[in-house]
């Protein structure tokens, strides 16, 4: 289960910003025994760069990843760590 989000978050990603590079790594494996982790959701280290994210304040481009993995913030992730570049950073 724990691939198959992986790719869900990956494929979300892809399609709401276009990165010319992303990793995301699953952290779950961390959190054993957390409350995140009794309710199912996973944790989760995201790197992205992408050229959407040029001007934009660090608020604005979490609001862009947030907004592209809404529905599955209430279930499938519990947590996310972002790092979120441009190409020039």
């Amino acid at each position: 289960m724990a691939d198959t989000r992986v790719a869900l978050i990956e494929a979300r990603l892809r399609a709401a910003l276009e990165p010319q590079s992303i990793a995301i790594d699953d952290e779950s494996h961390k959190h054993a025994g957390h409350a995140g982790a009794a309710s199912g959701g996973g944790h989760y280290r995201v790197h992205v760069v992408s050229r959407r994210f040029a001007g934009l304040p660090r608020l604005a481009r979490h609001r862009l990843v947030y907004d592209a993995l809404a529905d599955l913030m209430h279930h499938d992730i519990h947590a996310l760590a972002l790092t979120l570049a441009t190409p020039d950073e």
